[in-house]
């Protein structure tokens, strides 16, 4: 269980990557772009959702009976570290 509990954290810091990819590429968009801000956030989020479900997936194949630990420490974790990444955007400016 504690493995479970371990690599569904680990899954879930994994899938806030292409947020944060997302949200420094967002730099380089023009306001009078086609592909804008939100597009490109939009895409990050929906990369990010496609690794969460592809991580719980792999483990619901492969150990059903640890899916539950595995999917809420996955949840919690990117929860922690969005919460963490945006304190620490907060108290650097």
């Amino acid at each position: 269980m504690a493995g479970a509990i371990a690599l569904g954290a680990l899954a879930g810091v994994v899938g806030f990557i292409p947020l944060v990819i997302g949200l420094h590429l967002t730099k380089y968009a023009t306001a009078t772009s086609n592909f804008g801000h939100m597009s490109i956030l939009i895409i990050a989020l929906i990369v990010s959702f496609a690794l969460m479900f592809a991580f719980a997936f792999v483990c619901i194949t492969f150990a059903r009976d640890f899916a539950m630990p595995f999917v809420l420490a996955e949840a919690v974790a990117l929860s922690v570290v969005a919460i963490a990444f945006g304190i620490v955007r907060l108290v650097r400016k």
